[in-house]
């Protein structure tokens, strides 16, 4: 599976303000930042990642998926300390 194959499946399936996959194989890392995500509980925002990749797991196409997910408000903070 491709990377852009994952990242516009995100990005038609979720209100998010970036994404970035990255990844080879079967092996993906996924960072999505959004609003949506605020407020929300860590297994909640794993769900809502998960949520719209499900045939793609069950397929076989994605055997391990790392997420991370930011508000913009941490994004911006944790991008800043990523670079440092």
């Amino acid at each position: 599976m491709e990377i852009s194959e994952i990242k516009q499946i995100l990005e038609t399936a979720l209100d998010v303000d970036e994404i970035i996959v990255k990844g080879e194989g079967s092996h993906y890392q996924v960072i999505a930042v959004g609003t949506l995500f605020d407020g929300m509980s860590r297994v909640k925002k794993q769900q809502t990642i998960y949520g719209p990749l499900m045939d793609r797991i069950a397929a076989n196409d994605i055997h391990a998926l790392s997420i991370k997910t930011y508000t913009p408000e941490e994004w911006a903070r944790d991008k800043k300390l990523m670079s440092l």
